[in-house]
């Protein structure tokens, strides 16, 4: 279990720094009046805002309905989920409260409502509303800061989070030299999460790079650490501590196993894994379900390290030829063009077009001397590039097997 999850405060008082806003939060919820202004949290991520609520709401018997970002940029959502809350009555029977995470990322183009039915539950809220936001900078959040009551939670003080190091060491039983305990408590920017997963790599062996000040691996550091870890858990932390897009830390993993020359049975099984990632994070970005992100590196932990421990997979920044690479990057956009136009004249996606008709077309142009389909109706220029790229297509598959 994450360090950072397994050691979070039970209560208010527990918890380190920003006192006068949790102060601040613990007498408004006490005095809580119906249409009373909503709380709104504001601050770095790792200073406490998300367990502040909770553990106001745990103290004062509230149930809490939780939204994020993804969860209130739909109209028809914030209506389904709240609509019930509205009688104030909670699940259990005690009286409810609506969080609302991430509220700084409601607006944009995917906001289908979402920021226009929140703000008129802000105005008149029947059950308390607190929020939280990681920055208020933007002009967009200017108004739900002018219909709330803003607390800021700052970065954590150095001494106080190195206090909170050694006692969490101390109960886990691990040990870091005095000087990487300041290191890490003083190179974390003041957000006690960071400093906590940097540490739980540190504690397991995990050697990470000078430049990772705020409690990050680098794609090399981390993917040798997640490979070399003896268990499930030490590789989870270090997949965490990789702040890295969720689609580049599935590539350069993938990158590290394609190298690998594993035994086909143990490359089959990781590659499984690795597949049941990318298809997870495919759908959340359809579905813009973005709390389901923190299950994708749990499941890649537990899958692709039982299938490639004591394997000795190490990080391959270039997973493929050069020649490759190469063709990738440079007839990458003519080919999608390519496979756009025309699965357009059969009816087809794009992807479906690349994945199951191309092989063969270019197959049948390049090497049974099929006709080309003309590609001149897509204008000018365009369908010579277009032409071309087939060309090319059916040049590099011309010699794969009937």
């Amino acid at each position: 279990m994450m360090w950072s999850e397994k050691h979070r405060p039970a209560s208010l008082s527990a918890m380190m720094g920003n006192e006068e806003a949790r102060g601040q939060l613990a007498a408004w919820l006490k005095g809580w009046r119906k249409g009373a202004r909503p709380v709104l949290l504001v601050g770095p991520p790792g200073t406490g805002k998300t367990t502040a609520a909770f553990l106001a709401c745990e103290a004062f018997g509230y149930d809490m309905v939780g939204l994020d970002a993804s969860d209130a940029r739909s109209r028809s959502r914030i209506s389904g989920v709240l609509g019930p809350v509205m009688g104030n009555a909670g699940v259990s029977g005690r009286p409810a409260l609506i969080f609302v995470d991430e509220v700084d990322g409601i607006h944009g183009r995917a906001d289908f409502g979402g920021a226009e039915a929140l703000l008129r539950l802000l105005k008149e809220p029947t059950v308390p509303v607190i929020m939280a936001a990681n920055s208020d900078a933007s002009p967009k959040m200017k108004s739900i800061e002018k219909a709330s009551k803003t607390l800021r939670f700052r970065p954590v003080p150095p001494r106080l989070l190195r206090a909170h190091l050694r006692r969490v060491l101390r109960e886990e039983g691990a040990s870091l030299s005095p000087g990487t305990e300041i290191r890490t408590a003083e190179g974390c920017g003041g957000d006690m999460r960071r400093m906590l997963n940097a540490a739980q790599s540190l504690a397991a062996g995990f050697d990470i790079p000078a430049d990772a000040g705020q409690g990050m691996l680098d794609a090399q550091a981390g993917t040798d650490a997640f490979f070399a870890a003896g268990d499930a858990e030490s590789a989870l932390a270090a997949l965490r501590a990789m702040r890295m897009d969720p689609r580049e830390k599935i590539g350069t993993l993938f990158s590290a196993v394609a190298t690998a020359r594993l035994p086909p049975e143990a490359a089959a099984r990781a590659m499984d894994a690795i597949s049941e990632a990318d298809l997870l994070y495919g759908r959340i970005l359809r579905t813009k379900q973005w709390r389901l992100l923190r299950y994708m590196d749990a499941a890649l932990a537990a899958k692709l390290h039982r299938a490639t421990r004591g394997a000795g997979v190490r990080y391959e920044r270039y997973g493929l030829p050069w020649q490759l690479l190469n063709r990738i990057r440079w007839d990458g956009r003519a080919v999608r063009s390519l496979c756009g136009a025309l699965g357009r004249r059969m009816h087809a996606s794009s992807s479906e077009f690349s994945t199951v008709y191309l092989p063969y077309l270019a197959y049948m142009v390049g090497a049974c001397g099929a006709e080309p389909p003309d590609l001149s109706s897509e204008g000018g220029d365009g369908g010579q590039a277009l032409a071309a790229a087939l060309a090319k297509e059916a040049g590099a598959r011309g010699g794969m097997p009937r």
